[in-house]
């Protein structure tokens, strides 16, 4: 064959390939999502997600020690809570001596330069298991928002560092933001669930809160996934509203959003690798079917490589441990 350019020259050895790599992992890349349960001493498995725990509070102190040495500096809080703690309204969520607030209090207590996420929307909190307000089985929009704003100036009081709305209602965005400006807290920012689908791929979180909805489905206000052009529209209605990370979830399924925001938006790019995505990987390996370490790296690098600056999942401490 006469040919000047050969491709394969530049990778003919690992320090070669090494060198030329376009993509880079790091664990200053992720967030590790940390589930929270009532209780003292208590630790316990979430089937649907192979080795990721649900910890009371002082299980979870000693958890993110751990992870901070193995370099991973930032956490996603979300409560399990009993039946009896839920109502329509959730007002569980802005309890200041309920389990969530209470263990936001003690994190940035014991860790105070961890980064530190909460989410935002009702379904932990919520007796229906809807993000919104739920009235004739309709959710509704903005009766739903001063119960966001409530939830996020709480979160913010006790220590957040970003704020994730991952609720879908219209105008929520801009509705927190003047919220929390107006309580003091300009300095607090938003991560936005901007484009998050109605996907099948939630199935194991909702497991591990407990939160699914006690009827029909979330269609009415997460995103059909046939649409990306939808995406632009929530993405650019986030950022006008204030938003200082946009986020899309989930991530491997939605490649193409995430780079379409990328390409699209000078904010930061989330992505959230969910739970699904983590349990498929789980489930082939535990099989033989494949290579875990080998398909969690690849996920993770498309996922980076597709344009995201942040990366939710569920793999970081693994993911960090190969990296070191």
């Amino acid at each position: 064959m006469d040919s000047l350019r050969r491709p394969r020259r530049n990778r003919q050895s690992g320090v070669l390939r090494d060198m030329v790599q376009e993509t880079r992992l790091h664990v200053s890349d992720f967030i590790l999502p940390l589930f929270v349960l009532e209780g003292r001493n208590l630790r316990t498995e979430v089937a649907s997600i192979p080795g990721i725990f649900r910890h009371s509070p002082d299980l979870l102190l000693d958890e993110i020690g751990r992870c901070i040495d193995l370099g991973i500096k930032a956490f996603d809080l979300f409560p399990n809570l009993s039946d009896d703690k839920k109502d329509r309204t959730a007002s569980e969520s802005h309890n200041p001596d309920g389990l969530y607030l209470q263990t936001i209090q003690a994190i940035k207590t014991k860790y105070p330069d961890v980064l530190l996420m909460t989410d935002v929307a009702m379904d932990p909190y919520s007796s229906d298991g809807h993000d919104g307000l739920v009235e004739n089985g309709v959710i509704l929009n903005d009766e739903t928002l001063e119960i966001l704003a409530r939830m996020a100036v709480a979160q913010a009081q006790a220590g957040a560092d970003l704020i994730g709305p991952s609720d879908m209602m219209d105008g929520r965005v801009g509705y927190l933001r003047k919220a929390l400006d107006n309580a003091g807290f300009k300095h607090v920012g938003i991560i936005s669930y901007s484009a998050k689908y109605a996907s099948a791929f939630y199935g194991p979180f909702r497991d591990a809160l407990a939160s699914a909805p006690k009827f029909g489905d979330k269609k009415t206000y997460q995103m059909n996934p046939a649409n990306s052009r939808e995406a632009l529209i929530e993405a650019e209605l986030d950022t006008q509203e204030g938003a200082d990370i946009l986020m899309v979830k989930p991530a491997l399924t939605y490649l193409d959003i995430i780079s379409l925001l990328r390409q699209n938006s000078q904010l930061p790019i989330a992505a959230y690798n969910v739970s699904g995505e983590y349990a498929m990987i789980k489930a082939a390996a535990q099989n033989g079917w494949l290579d875990g370490e080998r398909a969690m790296m690849e996920s993770l690098m498309s996922i980076k490589r597709a344009g995201a600056d942040v990366i939710l999942t569920y793999f970081a401490k693994e993911a960090a441990q190969l990296l070191a």
